[in-house]
């Protein structure tokens, strides 16, 4: 009854909005946080909101860094870049695009209160050469600034000003402000309309700058939570494409006249963070016995991945012993290595640390994020039992699960990184394994510290030298390795299926860039 009026439900809102050939009906697991492009460091949100919002560089559908609202760039010094900004671009509210947007914007990015400012390190401030040329201050030479810059976007300053929202907001803690529902940028499509957990509809812009490569007029984004009502919906012809498509229907949707699956290796790596800090957030014993390397090995060791990839992921996941994938800069094989499963090796170090029955903790994990991620929590709860671990499984929605990782009130937590949007080793190092303090250490688990750690990290992050950078960058990456603040697990695929009609590159990142899709008859 409930999947029946789910799907009574994408019909209507679809029949109501009069869908055309040039409309492309696109469903994911979930809705976005919102529509404010410095809000959230969420990869799913932030491309959806890029469909709206641009950088001053962006993207290609190659993963090649190209000009955007800059032309060009050039070093003056080494803590002194120059951007060249776009001539004649418009807001899609009127507003003339310029230097003083791009200030207002990238300082709201980088404020203290701001999720994002993590995404942009180093940034001191932004100083206006004329209306067309800012000058970007930095700490120290940042070889990876461009990297960054993809992933923060332009808004117009008075219409923020005007709209009291010049100051940022942390969606992730269930802020709000008027640029939450409401948008005003310079890319392909504009915000027609929001209806938070039922339907977001942009439509093309047509004062974009750029020249579309694209033939939609219309976008029509459903949140449909349930992966077997979102794959009926496909195949019923509802919707066009969705995001994720559940590997357990791969084989009947490829099976299915006039829908296709995209299926690619992709750069995600799903991992388990572990709380090292000197208590349990929700143990029955004093302490915490997580901060023993031995523990954490035994818990390594009782993990079967070769099973969860055969059995939960139906062969298309990656095991890995990396935090990053061998796509991304700074990997290499001796990375990959994993402690070998071994309950039995488990229950030996459990006992060699003090705990011969275990002890209990809370295992958190999200239910609607990754890739079948509350089946391999499931799993591993099972297996971390067998290898004399007490775990208590809690799934939960992204949202509730999220604000609980950033609030340090897990145990053992499930996370997953892309790297994005640097697509570089530097990105874990900064983010999740630097000591907290500043734009590092955002999601580094509690009571994690290595000093030569942080000492490699500061020196990657400006370090012009390729070879240099690299070699100190896999050094870092291989202390952190050891000492287990995070048990890797694998890299997750991507997984979208599409109606036939539906042309659309899958890159790497797994994020759906529609300003590349086709409607074809």
């Amino acid at each position: 009854m409930l999947r029946h009026l789910a799907m009574t439900a994408v019909a209507a809102t679809i029949a109501a909005t009069g869908a055309s050939a040039e409309t492309l009906r696109y469903a994911t697991a979930r809705d976005v946080y919102g529509l404010d492009p410095h809000a959230v460091t969420d990869s799913f949100t932030n491309i959806f909101t890029h469909h709206i919002y641009e950088p001053l560089v962006r993207y290609n559908a190659d993963l090649k860094v190209e000009p955007a609202l800059a032309t060009s760039w050039e070093v003056i010094e080494p803590t002194r870049v120059r951007f060249k900004l776009r001539e004649g671009v418009k807001f899609q509210g009127g507003q003339d695009f310029g230097a003083d947007d791009v200030q207002v914007s990238l300082m709201r990015a980088v404020d203290p209160k701001s999720p994002l400012r993590g995404n942009l390190p180093g940034l001191k401030a932004v100083e206006i050469v004329d209306d067309l040329t800012v000058d970007l201050i930095l700490e120290g030479p940042t070889p990876l600034l461009n990297n960054y810059l993809t992933n923060i976007f332009i808004m117009d300053k008075g219409w923020l000003e005007e709209h009291n929202a010049v100051a940022p907001i942390d969606a992730s803690q269930g802020e709000e402000g008027y640029t939450t529902n409401n948008a005003n940028g310079t890319g392909p499509f504009k915000l027609e309309s929001r209806r938070p957990d039922a339907l977001n509809v942009l439509v093309n812009y047509e004062g974009w700058w750029d020249t579309p490569q694209h033939n939609l007029t219309r976008i029509e984004h459903t949140p449909i939570g349930s992966d077997a009502t979102r794959v009926a919906a496909l195949l019923s012809g509802e919707i066009d494409l969705i995001e994720p498509a559940p590997l357990q229907d791969a084989d009947r949707i490829d099976g299915t006249e006039g829908v296709h699956m995209l299926q690619n290796p992709g750069l995600r790596s799903i991992m388990m963070g572990i709380n090292m800090g000197d208590e349990l957030v929700d143990g029955n014993v004093e302490g915490n016995p997580l901060k023993d390397l031995k523990v954490r090995q035994a818990m390594y060791h009782a993990i079967n991945m070769d099973l969860i990839r055969d059995r939960i992921m139906r062969g298309k996941s990656r095991v890995t012993g990396s935090l990053i994938a061998p796509e991304v800069k700074g990997f290499t094989e001796a990375m990959d290595e994993r402690l070998p499963y071994d309950p039995e090796k488990s229950k030996a170090l459990l006992a060699e640390a003090g705990y011969p029955e275990g002890f209990a903790f809370n295992l958190n994990c999200p239910n609607d994020r990754y890739v079948n991620d509350e089946g391999i929590c499931q799993a591993m709860a099972a297996m971390l039992a067998q290898g004399g671990f007490q775990p208590r499984l809690v799934t939960e929605p992204r949202q509730m699960h999220f604000q609980k990782v950033d609030n340090h009130q897990v145990d053992v937590f499930m996370l997953g990184w892309a790297t994005l949007p640097m697509l570089d080793g530097f990105s874990v190092l900064s983010a999740m394994l630097a000591t907290p303090g500043g734009e590092y250490g955002t999601f580094t688990p509690k009571g994690y510290s290595n000093p030569k750690v942080d000492e490699l990290t500061h020196a990657v992050a400006t370090e012009i030298d390729e070879e240099k950078r690299l070699a100190m960058m896999q050094e870092a990456l291989m202390l952190a390795k050891a000492d287990i603040p995070w048990l890797p697990l694998h890299q997750q695929p991507l997984s979208w299926a599409a109606r036939d009609s539906v042309e659309i590159p899958q890159a790497a990142d797994d994020l759906v860039r529609l300003w590349y899709a086709k409607i074809t008859k």
